[in-house]
């Protein structure tokens, strides 16, 4: 059975209810001193009508006038048959008139509900059409704020955050198919020309080609299962010594910086944070590492943390235009042209994704002589 169905009967059956309930209150007071009342009326009646001195009947209100005891008998059995017939004809006209009511309801029920579950049939119309190419469509319900329209405006905003997700998905898939091309290219090309004639400076070439596209490959894939594991939450929480993660990353890095003459400053209070350690090793890694890739020979790289300020990181580089400083933290984005520097273009976005994990931000904004300042703020562990 249908909501609306059912909608119908249950207003049909409180309004037969409540009906049966008036008639049945109807019945009882009418019935009430009926047949006393309309024994007193006839008796004025026939007082009126046959004048006379009438003793030895005592009437049920003693202003009226006395009558003989016998037509006074004749004419109570007269009264009681008139109240009977009175009470037969009310139950038989209310039961009609509830009857045709009745019916009449259950129409203009049927007719209302329809109305009202108008928005709620173009949802399930729309649901049922629900695919990855019709996405862009929305109700788009007018009218008062009410629970449906808020109904069909939450289903719309579901529509757009599916729609985004789905753009996002396809636009990654497409960016990790042409990011995953190149290495599988290079290594196509070196095993056709650098085995065609091996020599052995030649293999030595080509396992070094080899080795460099398998290792960008592996770089690519792992990033890829950590973006994963951080857009699925994480399944525990525990206190995580923030500074501690940074000292680490800052000792593995500092080969890196020292080779391109960039210098690192660190100023580490105490922060604690709520969250899963090896991922917040992973994104302090890739901050660190980042802002050491994408910097300028003998620049130099500031990471503070503090338990109010969270983790800020600080390096000098490149200029980056207000505008694209977004683009930084959408999948495969290196900055204007992809230019940057090289590296798979998954840093920052998964760093964003991981501080989303934890229920945590991360702002970026460029610095006027060239770099980026980056913020990532997580909720504190627990004293």
């Amino acid at each position: 059975m249908t909501a609306r169905a059912r909608l119908v009967l249950a207003f049909g059956a409180l309004y037969v209810a409540g009906g049966i309930a008036l008639i049945a209150a109807i019945y009882f007071l009418v019935q009430a001193n009926l047949v006393h009342q309309l024994s007193d009326t006839i008796m004025v009646a026939a007082v009126k009508a046959t004048p006379g001195d009438y003793t030895g009947y005592q009437p049920t209100y003693p202003t009226y006038p006395a009558v003989p005891a016998a037509h006074g008998i004749a004419l109570a059995h007269v009264a009681e048959a008139s109240g009977q017939t009175v009470l037969t004809k009310l139950l038989l006209t209310s039961g009609l008139s509830l009857l045709i009511m009745t019916i009449l309801s259950l129409v203009m029920i049927w007719w209302l509900s329809g109305r009202v579950l108008r928005p709620v049939h173009e949802i399930s119309a729309l649901a049922r059409r629900l695919s990855s190419q019709s996405l862009h469509e929305r109700i788009e319900m007018g009218g008062p704020k009410d629970e449906l329209t808020e109904l069909a405006d939450t289903f719309d905003a579901m529509r757009e955050r599916l729609e985004r997700s789905f753009e996002s998905q396809r636009r990654f898939v497409a960016n990790a198919s042409h990011e995953l091309r190149t290495p599988v290219a290079v290594q196509r090309t070196a095993i056709q020309v650098g085995l065609a004639d091996p020599t052995p400076r030649q293999l030595v070439k080509t396992r070094e080609s080899l080795l460099e596209a398998n290792r960008r490959i592996e770089h690519l894939l792992d990033s890829l299962l950590v973006l994963a594991r951080s857009d699925r939450g994480l399944d525990h929480r525990e206190p995580v010594d923030l500074t501690k993660a940074v000292d680490r990353r800052i000792s593995v890095h500092t080969a890196a910086a020292a080779a391109r003459g960039v210098e690192i400053e660190a100023s580490l209070d105490d922060c604690w944070v709520a969250g899963d350690p090896a991922l917040l090793d992973q994104l302090v890694d890739n901050l660190v590492g980042n802002a050491i890739r994408h910097n300028v020979d003998g620049g130099h790289v500031a990471i503070r943390t503090s338990q109010d300020d969270g983790l800020v990181v600080s390096n000098s580089g490149p200029n980056v235009p207000d505008e694209l400083v977004g683009r930084l933290f959408q999948p495969f984005q290196r900055g204007d042209g992809r230019t940057i520097a090289a590296g798979s273009g998954l840093g920052l976005s998964i760093v964003e994704s991981i501080a989303h994990a934890h229920d945590g931000t991360v702002q970026a904004s460029p610095r006027p002589t060239g770099g980026l300042d980056v913020t990532v703020s997580l909720p504190a562990a627990p004293s």
